[in-house]
């Protein structure tokens, strides 16, 4: 079954107000590489974060606006990183080297 054949994973309330405004794809990249980090996200970004080099001005000045829904550290989001990336057709040892965890673990969030 392909992507396109089957629905996109709804987002868990600890991504979702990432995957709102950032998008689901740039929402992944951003949790890929940031999760599990303390993130200071200023009101005004003026070039100079690593988050804004990745986001561009735009969507970091979008992210700054809900910064009050978002978490002191950007999450894990494990579970919904491995849904989204088998959505994407990636195998489950893809998924698990991308993850850094064990194939185990990503068969039991696929499954559940």
């Amino acid at each position: 079954m392909t992507a396109l054949a089957r629905p996109m994973p709804k987002p868990t309330a600890q991504v979702a107000p990432f995957f709102e405004v950032l998008g689901a794809e740039l929402a992944m990249e951003f949790l890929l590489t940031y999760g599990g980090a303390e993130l200071y996200i200023s009101d005004d970004p003026k070039g100079r974060s690593s988050h804004e080099s990745l986001l561009g001005y735009d969507k970091a000045k979008a992210l700054s606006s809900i910064a009050h829904r978002l978490p002191r550290r950007v999450p894990l989001a494990k579970r919904w990183l491995s849904q989204m990336l088998d959505w994407q057709g990636n195998s489950t040892a893809q998924i698990a080297r991308i993850l850094r965890v064990s194939d185990v673990s990503v068969r039991r969030w696929l499954k559940g």
